[in-house]
């Protein structure tokens, strides 16, 4: 059996450069997001004191990319809210898992999409895009209702929540509005 392959070793040095072990190059953390995206494993550590900081420079990209003009945002503002608001609180200790679980869960969906749209293509591209998209959506809905402090808050109030399912539809339909236009060019 072969041994899987140690992940790469990148220095944070104190003028904040990142220096990638096994290339002897300096990287930038556009770099790394590209690395992150071909599936390349590393880690950064801090070059005097040895510190796994990999978790803060991942972080970092996120805030780049986020702040990035003309790209498009991942993490909507309700989203981060309900993420601070977990911390220090009873289930703080079950978002991460929560949360990797999802993203695992959305990987394979999104996968099964692509191979989805591949098989379509011969047929009706936008049925099986317009399937897809509804059952992500019906996955995020019930992941979020599950692990959502203010599920019950929102119960009382019908009405809001009701507009915020109104509000989703009104995104669906303009993805969907988008979704037949690519595919009339």
């Amino acid at each position: 059996m072969t041994k899987p392959a140690e992940p790469t070793i990148i220095k944070k040095y104190a003028n904040r450069r990142l220096y990638h072990t096994g290339t002897s190059t300096y990287v930038t953390l556009e770099d790394l997001a590209v690395m992150v995206k071909k599936g390349e494993e590393f880690t950064v550590s801090d070059a005097k004191s040895g510190e796994d900081i990999t978790r803060s420079v991942l972080t970092q990209i996120i805030f780049e990319l986020e702040g990035k003009e003309g790209q498009q945002t991942m993490l909507p503002v309700n989203f981060l809210r309900q993420l601070i608001g977990f911390y220090g609180h009873q289930m703080e200790g079950l978002v991460p898992s929560y949360l990797e679980h999802s993203m695992q869960l959305f990987a394979k969906e999104q996968q099964q999409f692509r191979e989805h749209v591949a098989k379509a293509m011969t047929g009706n591209v936008f049925g099986a895009m317009q399937d897809q998209a509804r059952a992500n959506l019906q996955m995020f809905q019930e992941a979020f209702r599950l692990f959502n402090p203010y599920t019950a808050k929102a119960q009382q109030d019908g009405a809001k929540a009701s507009g915020d399912v109104d509000a989703m539809k009104r995104e669906l339909d303009a993805m969907r509005a988008r979704l037949d236009k690519l595919g009339k060019t």
